[in-house]
């Protein structure tokens, strides 16, 4: 899987998740969705609603990574937004 960062993910990663203790989970559940986005432990799910369209997987109980599969290849996606629940949904 080929993963891009769009610019409010970047925003948002700053924002939310860069210097935590959350950043190192962070990067490894990435990993695991390079492998694999439909990894078990990522509870990788379709979206509804204002979200139709997109994706989302957990990096924690609550923090989620919100993303789309490109139209030109179903092997690259990009992160749109990172946060609890509420921020992103």
């Amino acid at each position: 899987m080929e993963v891009a960062f769009s610019t409010s993910f970047r925003k948002s990663y700053k924002k939310r998740i860069e210097s935590t203790n959350l950043e190192p989970l962070f990067w490894e559940r990435l990993q695991l969705f390079i492998e694999n986005p439909f990894n078990i432990n990522l509870k990788t799910h379709k979206l509804s609603g204002k979200l139709r369209g997109a994706w989302s997987f957990s990096i924690t109980y609550d923090l989620r990574v919100v993303f789309k599969f490109t139209k030109d290849s179903p092997k690259r996606a990009i992160l749109i937004d990172i946060g609890n629940h509420d921020e992103v949904y």
